[in-house]
């Protein structure tokens, strides 16, 4: 039972919604402060990191966005495209 987060597109108000598969489209997702339903779909938070074996590790690079605020990026070790 995957839980995603969407972000409004008026309010930008940030919620979770609990899909009972990947494929359930009976989820109402609409914005339970202001009641729109145009919503975006949002990547969560992890604080989970893989350890990879051998001497690579994930490499951890943060930068400024925008007047304070910043991006993180997580570079894995393996095949890349």
């Amino acid at each position: 039972m995957p839980i995603y987060e969407f972000r409004c597109t008026s309010c930008g108000n940030v919620q979770e919604f609990l899909f009972l598969s990947s494929s359930d489209d009976n989820v109402e997702i609409k914005c339970k402060e202001c009641g729109c339903e145009e919503m975006e779909r949002v990547v969560s938070r992890t604080t989970s990191f893989v350890k990879p074996s051998g001497n690579e590790g994930a490499a951890v690079t943060t930068r400024s966005c925008s007047p304070g605020s910043s991006c993180t990026t997580i570079t894995l070790p393996g095949h890349s495209k």
